[in-house]
């Protein structure tokens, strides 16, 4: 047992993986507390993470819910920003298994933190393990670190008062510095802003939960 851990621990995509999955627990019970705080029932909260499970959409809904806004709007900028693992599952594709199951269950693991692992390693081999790490450690993770958060949520009271309302868009920033090792990329991450910038001000006018999306984006 402890050879197979070892041997485990000892392969950096594996144990970078992991190690995101941990961290992402943390985001976890910060949904959880906010979810908490914005009056969705605890299992609602618990419901969300296992079946959406994509962090930026769930954060979204409890912001429109906790700004007052209505159920569809909510939904409606949930879907929007889950629609990027629409793309992502593009440049992932070739690494998820054949078998119609398997395939099913990767496609609820393509997140930013598993495509962005995955993406970093040389071979497909690495990628796929890399991938299916980081997917199930975040799944995992994720959904213990909320139902921490809403049995939570009544002793931290206001979240904003802990800084957990900017947690996420801290976790966002972390996935972003290991693809600025090189020229293109960091260009990349600097004109990314800048062209959204014009979008988010627009938006800023008509969405109550455009200073929040802005900071994921």
């Amino acid at each position: 047992m402890f050879n197979r851990v070892q041997a485990f621990w000892s392969q950096s995509h594996k144990r970078d993986g992991f190690a995101l999955g941990l961290a992402v627990g943390t985001f976890g019970i910060t949904f959880g507390v906010l979810a908490n705080a914005a009056g969705i029932s605890d299992l609602m909260a618990v419901v969300l993470s296992l079946l959406v499970f994509t962090g930026a959409s769930q954060f979204a809904a409890v912001g429109v819910v906790n700004a007052g806004g209505e159920p569809l709007t909510a939904l409606g900028t949930a879907l929007l920003l889950g629609a990027r693992n629409g793309v992502y599952g593009l440049s992932v594709g070739r690494i998820l298994p054949v078998g119609k199951f398997k395939r099913l269950l990767g496609a609820q693991l393509v997140i930013d933190e598993s495509v962005a692992v995955s993406s970093l390693q040389l071979d497909d081999r690495d990628a796929r393990e890399a991938f299916w790490v980081t997917g199930l450690s975040v799944f995992i993770f994720w959904n213990l670190g909320t139902v921490v958060g809403v049995l939570l949520g009544d002793v931290v009271g206001d979240p904003r008062t802990w800084g957990l309302d900017a947690a996420f868009p801290a976790g966002f920033f972390a996935l972003l510095m290991p693809h600025l090792r090189s020229q293109e990329k960091r260009q990349s991450a600097l004109w990314g802003p800048l062209l959204l910038w014009p979008q988010y001000l627009f938006c800023l006018q008509v969405c109550p939960l455009s200073h929040q999306l802005g900071a994921c984006l």
